[in-house]
């Protein structure tokens, strides 16, 4: 399965650049680029990619703007921002939108990589550490969720939160508790059912929240 990939970036050479890691990959094809938010939005609803690397700072809609867009669809699309700055203001709010996960503007290729194919297949938090360390941050900045938010999942599906708040991809976690990829996949969908979350990010700001997770 090709994982098609929406590029938004308002630097021509940036996109070119990204294009041409991701298109070297046998999995990867970028089926468009978008050079404001506007334009990412409007892609993004036409193309309907698996991920949109996007830019969190942009002309006429800046990307924060267009993750709040994209995500408020029920499309399936994740969204991964882009960011010159590990702690900008801004990807928090991001976070807030529900983006999957954040990525530094000088990270080498194969971290880029190893990115897109983990939003696609929401099998971990992204390999940055940036993205762990927002993730904590903005649990500590918001207000807490009640403890009881935890009590419907059972003792595995608490354990297999525990592990992706470690950063733990499927694979990782079904080696820790000796248990399959497949059955891992299951827990995960339904701690996130449970939860009333869209994805893994938001799982764990919720674990962190609730205080299971200190």
């Amino acid at each position: 399965m090709t994982i098609s990939v929406l590029v938004a970036d308002d630097e021509e050479l940036v996109r070119t650049g990204l294009r041409l890691i991701l298109d070297s990959e046998p999995d990867i094809e970028v089926v468009g680029e978008a050079a404001n938010g506007r334009q990412a939005v409007v892609a993004a609803r036409d193309l309907a990619p698996d991920v949109v690397l996007l830019d969190i700072r942009m002309p006429e809609v800046d990307g924060l703007e267009a993750a709040r867009q994209i995500l408020d669809r029920p499309s399936g699309t994740h969204v991964v921002v882009l960011t010159t700055f590990d702690l900008d203001e801004y990807v928090y709010d991001a976070l807030r939108a529900g983006a999957t996960g954040f990525l530094l503007k000088d990270a080498p290729a194969h971290q880029l990589v190893a990115a897109v194919r983990a939003a696609a297949s929401g099998d971990a938090l992204l390999a940055p550490s940036v993205t762990r360390r927002l993730i904590t941050e903005f649990a500590a900045r918001g207000p807490r969720a009640d403890p009881s938010v935890v009590q419907s999942l059972t003792d595995r599906e608490r354990e297999v939160l525990l592990l992706l708040a470690r950063g733990l991809s499927n694979a990782e976690i079904g080696a820790e508790l000796y248990i399959g990829e497949g059955t891992v996949k299951t827990h995960v969908a339904r701690l996130l059912a449970k939860l009333g979350v869209r994805d893994r990010v938001q799982a764990v700001v919720l674990a962190y929240r609730s205080g299971l997770v200190t």
